[in-house]
């Protein structure tokens, strides 16, 4: 007879994933292999996991002059800048610089979830998310995203839902 127990099976832990389980949201994690080449993540992503890339979506730090935020856009699409200014009532909005972003959310770029962040941003969900019973975001790290009802994602996040992409 062995004494060897059956080994479990871990999702990584983030922070995002620390908060989503302490939050008691329900979540399914997948990992893929990233490529160190790659810089394109989301599309990266979507491939590996075999992914409608319109399900799934990219985290973007932005700078509104005044603070940051983050907007949550389909990988098959891109940012409304000038939507996202609308709906937050500032004048512009630019992208962080990746030093910045990393540096106010605690995550690489390529591995930025809108979830966990070191300081909770103002966060602005792409309302196509909502067409989607489940939705994939980064988990906080490169090769790994969540899975998660669009709407646990905005309670997680304490954001709302606008159409800022194109």
């Amino acid at each position: 007879m062995s004494d060897q127990r059956p080994r479990r099976s871990r999702s990584p832990v983030t922070p995002a994933t620390r908060m989503l389980a302490s939050a008691g949201i329900s979540y399914t994690v997948h990992a893929y292999h990233h490529d160190a080449q790659t810089t394109d993540y989301g599309a990266e992503a979507a491939a590996e996991l075999c992914v409608d890339p319109g399900r799934l979506f990219k985290t973007l730090v932005c700078e509104t002059g005044g603070g940051m935020v983050v907007a949550v856009v389909p990988v098959a699409g891109r940012l409304d800048t000038k939507a996202l200014a609308a709906q937050l009532g500032v004048k512009t909005v630019d992208l962080a610089q990746p030093s910045a972003a990393t540096r106010s959310t605690g995550y690489v770029v390529g591995g930025i979830s809108p979830i966990g962040q070191r300081s909770r941003l103002p966060t602005v969900l792409d309302a196509s998310a909502l067409d989607h019973e489940l939705i994939m975001v980064s988990a906080g790290r490169r090769g790994l995203q969540v899975e998660l009802a669009p709407a646990d994602l905005l309670r997680a996040t304490a954001g709302s839902s606008a159409w800022i992409a194109r």
